[in-house]
């Protein structure tokens, strides 16, 4: 298993924002946290991506043991986070945000960053242009582009359809479906369930810190209580 994380537990001051999340990630899969606005499904990332501290349980990444390092170590050890809003550097061209993802590697290959343009061609047109002018959906391109370029094993998306049109969400989709095709392992943090649970090979429901409910895509699309609260069928 490429991602495990077992019994996390993680406190904001009094308040238990995680109680017990036990979750795992094959290497070449997209797996899918789907939970309501407070459910704690960014602050699992947080928890793997270091930016918040576990109170007890245990995260491992490729066999070893990887909570309680520090944030700048996780992200040496090939896992990239694409944190909600987008987190860009507004003030800074498409091409110094790309070259900036690669800060970590000691090997600055062009040919990535070519890619990441055959992948988005919009960025290519753009990459003089400053990142706070771009639209919506090209600010996430640019975000999941920045993202690749430190050329992770894993890469952690939260909320990526926020605030976008259905058919930039669609386009997303399809981005991370060829993404996973050519190798990326995927944890997705989505409310946009009929999004997530169409793209992810499986996937957990998160209630009030709490697993309820695991299984493959069409189980959960199956399921009752998913159907009802968050498929709204």
């Amino acid at each position: 298993m490429l991602l495990e994380l077992k019994d996390i537990v993680v406190h904001y001051e009094k308040a238990e924002a995680l109680r017990g999340v036990s979750i795992g990630v094959n290497e070449g899969e997209i797996v899918t946290i789907i939970g309501s606005n407070g459910a704690g499904k960014t602050t699992t990332l947080k928890a793997i991506a270091a930016l918040v501290r576990p109170t007890s349980g245990e995260i491992w990444f490729e066999g070893q043991r990887i909570d309680g390092l520090p944030p700048e170590k996780i992200a040496k050890r090939d896992i990239a986070f694409c944190m909600e809003g987008r987190r860009l550097f507004p003030f800074m061209t498409v091409l110094e945000n790309l070259e900036m993802g690669a800060y970590c590697r000691r090997d600055k290959d062009k040919r990535d960053l070519e890619n990441i343009f055959d992948l988005f061609p919009v960025l290519r047109e753009r990459q003089r242009q400053k990142a706070g002018t771009l639209s919506g959906g090209e600010q996430q391109m640019l975000t999941i582009g920045r993202a690749l370029m430190s050329k992770p094993k894993l890469m952690l998306v939260d909320e990526p359809s926020l605030g976008l049109a259905p058919m930039v969400v669609a386009d997303l989709a399809k981005t991370f479906k060829e993404l996973n095709r050519i190798g990326l392992t995927v944890l997705l943090v989505e409310q946009n369930a009929q999004m997530a649970l169409g793209l992810a090979h499986r996937g957990y429901i998160l209630e009030v810190g709490k697993i309820t409910t695991e299984g493959d895509s069409q189980l959960l699309r199956n399921n009752d209580h998913v159907r009802q609260v968050y498929l709204g069928v």
